[in-house]
């Protein structure tokens, strides 16, 4: 293989740099040409192709964001935009394609490998929703920058006897919320894999209230409820003083913590290893602390399950 290219797609992720800083640097080393696709797929469409060196991956494992920017393409839903894709890689001399990003990022890869082109994907998600992985690209960085948050927001409750709902991110997946929920103490963990009616939250409150707490953190998965609506709740079924506050974007920011940089290092690497030995069609991943590869497909059909016995550790800590 002599040309490869690499992207990202999707939502960015704390990482993903340190990724593309890897294959740039392991495919020069393995003597291979490197280009650049701006924009995720769109740039892919669009022809948006930049040579990459040595040095055009300098100063940036320990950027958030991607420096190459991502999109998220409806064209490559189509299969006229898929054809397109594959004829302007190869009208490039590309052969093999790198994709950094999340499941639907994947279901294109594994188009285009359909049409030609050897493919690796890379997990690069902040939400950790990727089943055949342990971690994605970007899950511990977020996981500590809500951390952060909610320990300043526990220090204004505390001051004020008051409970915030802290809503996070992750879609349909309660990763975040688990283990920051955990990691912050907090007193309720709502997530979208067990859900909690409000009678049961309620229920919870009341417990807590006649426990003699005054102050709290309540950690609501994005995909289990809305931070506003419980507030109200609480604040007419309780005699507690509830606040939301909804963390939003700044989840997605930030320099990398090093087990990301590390991730994204040694996933790229494999992915480099993976196309040199003319294999495609695969995604790379780590499990029980190893790195690993296995067929797209398989990958992407693998069930979500959350830890349970997690879920179950963090009800009782938390009283």
């Amino acid at each position: 293989m002599k040309k490869i290219a690499v992207l990202t797609s999707g939502g960015d992720a704390p990482g993903m740099n340190a990724a593309i800083r890897a294959v740039v640097r392991t495919a020069i080393d393995a003597g291979m040409e490197v280009v650049g696709v701006e924009n995720g797929y769109d740039g892919v469409l669009n022809k948006e192709f930049i040579p990459m060196g040595l040095r055009s991956v300098s100063d940036i494992i320990q950027r958030g964001g991607t420096i190459l920017r991502s999109a998220r393409c409806k064209a490559m839903m189509t299969d006229e935009g898929r054809d397109l894709a594959a004829k302007n890689l190869k009208e490039e001399g590309i052969e093999g394609l790198i994709v950094i990003g999340g499941d639907g990022s994947f279901r294109g890869a594994e188009e285009l490998c359909k049409r030609g082109i050897l493919c690796i994907g890379v997990p690069g998600t902040i939400d950790n929703d990727l089943a055949y992985t342990d971690y994605t690209i970007g899950f511990d960085t977020a996981c500590n920058t809500v951390l952060d948050s909610i320990n300043r927001i526990r220090d204004t409750m505390g001051s004020h006897n008051r409970v915030s709902v802290v809503e996070v991110m992750g879609r349909h997946c309660g990763d975040i919320a688990l283990y920051t929920g955990i990691g912050g103490g907090a007193e309720v963990i709502m997530i979208p894999e067990i859900p909690m009616t409000l009678d049961e939250l309620l229920a919870h409150m009341k417990d807590y209230e006649n426990s003699g707490k005054r102050s709290g953190i309540i950690v609501l998965a994005e995909g289990a409820g809305s931070a506003g609506e419980i507030e109200k709740f609480l604040n007419a079924n309780t005699n507690l003083e509830v606040r939301a506050s909804v963390l939003g974007h700044i989840q997605r920011g930030g320099s990398p913590t090093n087990f990301d940089r590390y991730l994204g290092t040694t996933l790229g690497a494999k992915a480099v290893e993976l196309l040199k030995s003319g294999v495609g069609n695969r995604i790379v991943g780590i499990k029980d602390g190893q790195i690993f590869d296995m067929d797209i497909i398989e990958g992407v059909s693998v069930p979500r399950t959350i830890n349970k016995k997690l879920y179950e550790i963090a009800k009782v800590v938390a009283k």
